[in-house]
């Protein structure tokens, strides 16, 4: 394995105009506050209120506004297993429909670098561990959040081809599952860490006896902490110009049953879990190779899980 060295040709952040969307957002908080200890003095963080990046005339008019040389993707509807299942004709157009159109304006703005962010979900249900990028197309996402899956999977397509007809720079990277503080506690709509927090806290306060958790606790996930994903995100930025994606992950996983044991001990919960086979599973693992972010631009995680979990919850409990 031959790993990435400083070529002097990296992208300087602190002297670019940087558009990141999604960067009022739960990952895209962490982008900002990364480009701002990178010294980035012009960082342009639409809202959707004034810039629907799902009507092209709004994109034009942000991108006029902003005149940015790097555009961050990160905007996305997404949700948990539940909120996929419940909305997948939702979440397949908005998440289409943004990219594609964000995409074609950076070509045509000519912006200098383009960064998207996939998703895991992009993956075949049954890839095998490690996911290496090579397996992508390799078959069908996991049911309950195929839709959403194979939207992002489709702006890959778009980033390369791209690159190939118009020598766009288009680069393209698959975070996997992120938790941190300021994640959604929304029991509707969140992810299963956030869920797992909240409902844990809420049960030990109320001196409940259980706590129910979906599915029967088999599968697996590999986490990684938003603030390690806002470094990987960058570090692309600044060093990385290719056409293949790349994983950003720890390479390790846990199952979701010992997730769950894990902040119950965490957040001083003495209760019951209760499983519900019944409901679904989701993808029956996750864990990534992450070789590649070591080799094309010098990225590996490094936060420890159960240390970036402590923060996470005192975070939650901080404003509760």
């Amino acid at each position: 394995m031959t790993s990435w060295r400083p070529t002097g040709d990296e992208l300087d952040l602190a002297s670019r105009r940087v558009l990141v969307t999604g960067g009022a957002g739960f990952l895209g908080s962490y982008v900002v506050e990364a480009l701002e200890r990178r010294g980035t003095q012009h960082i342009f963080v639409p809202r959707s209120a004034e810039f629907d990046l799902r009507d092209r005339a709004a994109i034009e008019r942000m991108l006029e506004v902003a005149r940015p040389d790097l555009v961050i993707h990160l905007a996305a509807v997404v949700g948990g297993i539940g909120a996929n299942r419940e909305n997948p004709g939702r979440f397949f157009y908005e998440n289409m429909v943004m990219g594609i159109e964000l995409i074609e304006q950076c070509r045509r703005f000519e912006v200098e670098k383009t960064v998207v962010a996939g998703t895991i979900c992009a993956y075949p249900k049954h890839t095998p561990v490690p996911f290496r990028e090579d397996n992508l197309w390799d078959g069908y996402p996991e049911e309950t959040n195929a839709p959403y899956g194979v939207a992002k999977k489709a702006l890959l397509v778009q980033c390369q081809a791209y690159r190939e007809q118009y020598g766009m720079n288009a680069i393209y990277l698959l975070p996997v599952n992120l938790y941190g503080p300021r994640d959604n506690f929304d029991l509707q709509s969140s992810h299963v860490i956030p869920a797992l927090i909240r409902k844990c806290v809420e049960a030990r306060d109320a001196g409940a006896t259980h706590i129910d958790a979906w599915g029967d606790g088999s599968p697996s996930r590999e986490f990684l902490h938003a603030r390690d994903a806002a470094e990987g995100l960058l570090a692309a930025a600044e060093r990385y110009d290719g056409a293949d994606p790349v994983n950003l992950g720890t390479g390790s996983e846990i199952t979701i049953r010992d997730l769950v044991e894990l902040i119950a001990r965490l957040t001083g919960f003495e209760g019951e879990i209760r499983w519900q086979p019944g409901q679904p599973n989701g993808q029956p693992r996750r864990r990534l190779d992450v070789s590649r972010a070591l080799e094309r631009f010098g990225w590996r995680a490094r936060i420890p899980f159960e240390e970036g979990l402590r923060e996470t919850i005192a975070w939650y409990e901080s404003i509760t």
